[in-house]
């Protein structure tokens, strides 16, 4: 599956922050979730591509600490959070339609999110295939009609959430979006929970802990300030992020990405 994006509105032409390399991105549409499914999903993504024979298109992707809810052509799979960054091959034509779902929609496809960690899983959903899949056979209005018929089939089938399923929702968006958040305690205690409870709510509707998610956010942050500014140093990025140091920040690319800032912000000048 592709995508794991920053939010953004319709058609939006940002570069998304999960991409590691977005000089190599197919096409690539990101709606807002509609009103009636907010609480479900953050948002739709929509990678279309086609490339001539014998050409492969290789997308590097950070993923966001989350489930997405994909299809593509007349197939439906979750994939689950993610802890480290991966790679897809496109060749050939195709496309998907996501739901970068939120917590609260998660316990709905799986009682364990974590079990789904760093992996993909096939659904039996076929009336939610057909529908997408209907949708986005033509015409210029496709990926209004796919998200329109995504919403739909979730304002059916899945449950309105409940106050705990909210609260998850609330835990993952301070951690997302807000930089003051740097440890768990301090999520813990903007939401009025204990660590512990905070703990449980993330291992229920998300997989991941919530330290995990507080990593991903400051990493991604970080990748796109190098990939913004060639001239930033990573002591400076270290800095605005709290990391301890520069050297705490190069050791998570390393363990996450699997090459040095310096080598990410080569690959990302050549890509």
């Amino acid at each position: 599956m592709l995508g794991m994006e920053t939010p953004g509105g319709l058609e939006d032409s940002r570069q998304p922050a999960g991409v590691l390399y977005p000089a190599r991105l197919p096409t690539f549409a990101r709606l807002s979730a509609p009103p009636a499914v907010a609480a479900l999903v953050r948002w739709f993504w929509i990678p279309e591509w086609h490339l001539q024979p014998g050409r492969t298109s290789r997308q590097h992707l950070i993923a966001f600490p989350a489930c997405n809810l994909v299809v593509e052509a007349a197939s439906v799979s979750l994939a689950g959070p993610a802890t480290r960054a991966s790679h897809r091959d496109l060749t050939g034509t195709g496309w998907a339609v996501g739901a970068l779902l939120r917590p609260a929609a998660v316990a709905h496809f799986t009682a364990d999110p974590a079990a789904v960690r760093d992996a993909s899983i096939d659904l039996d959903l076929p009336a939610l295939a057909t529908a997408v899949t209907d949708a986005m056979t033509g015409g210029e209005d496709r990926h209004t009609r796919a998200v329109d018929a995504f919403t739909a089939w979730l304002r059916a089938t899945v449950p309105a959430p409940a106050r705990e399923a909210l609260l998850a929702n609330e835990m993952a968006e301070l951690i997302d979006t807000d930089p003051a958040v740097r440890t768990v305690e301090d999520a813990a205690a903007r939401l009025a929970l204990s660590p512990r409870s905070l703990q449980r709510l993330a291992a229920r509707y998300v997989g991941l802990p919530p330290l995990a998610m507080i990593r991903r956010r400051r990493l991604q942050e970080a990748a796109a300030r190098l990939r913004a500014d060639p001239t930033v140093t990573l002591a400076d990025v270290a800095a605005d992020l709290g990391y301890s140091d520069h050297a705490h920040l190069a050791n998570e690319f390393r363990t996450v990405l699997g090459l040095t800032p310096g080598g990410y912000r080569t690959r990302v000048s050549g890509a």
